[in-house]
């Protein structure tokens, strides 16, 4: 590890971390990134919802990615249907309290998607149980789901598209994560914008 008493050589150390991981990303997310935002922009346009969710840092990107959808990214247009699960501190306080938090994203899958919707977990260990069993009931509710996860993940995934971030640092494949959330950004600005 860096010796952070040089500070120059510790942040160009994380830069070459991140930069590595941006490569190795494009070549292995690239066709992956495109296709799953083909597939988020057909369900918006068939009047379907986006529903995101995860924890900690990820619950803040699930956050992000909807404030993008409802408000905007780069350009005006109509507001798109999402929703971030982590948000409402009454629902995810009462639902951890009275069923437990491992629960707490599958009830609300099962009580607000429908099928045809888009449902995104964002887990960076790709072990967050609260994280697979909402991706997991989502599926059984016939929406398409979608994982952003990094090189630590369980090989075998509840979810129908798993974007798997090839690195073990959690700061990097967050990074990526928030980079693939405005990818797909730029696709549904430039489908949505009238």
């Amino acid at each position: 590890m860096t010796n952070p008493n040089h500070p120059i050589d510790f942040v160009a150390a994380h830069f070459k971390d991140h930069t590595d991981t941006v490569s190795q990303s494009l070549q292995s997310l690239g066709e992956p990134i495109a296709n799953t935002a083909a597939l988020i922009i057909d369900a918006l346009s068939a009047g379907r919802k986006m529903i995101a969710f995860g924890n900690g840092g990820s619950a803040a990107q699930a956050s992000h990615l909807v404030g993008e959808l409802i408000g905007r990214f780069h350009n005006n247009r109509n507001p798109l249907p999402a929703l971030a699960l982590a948000a409402d501190s009454g629902v995810v306080t009462c639902i951890a309290n009275d069923f437990g938090y491992a629960g707490l994203f599958e009830r609300q899958v099962n009580a607000l998607a429908n099928q045809g919707d888009i449902v995104i977990g964002l887990t960076t260990s790709g072990r967050s149980e609260n994280v697979l069993r909402g991706l997991s009931a989502a599926r059984q509710k016939g929406a398409l789901t979608i994982m952003l996860t990094g090189d630590l993940a369980l090989s075998e995934s509840p979810a129908d598209h798993v974007l798997r971030v090839a690195s073990p640092s959690t700061a990097c494949v967050q990074e990526i994560h928030l980079m693939v959330i405005h990818i797909w950004c730029m696709y549904i600005d430039a489908k949505f914008y009238e």
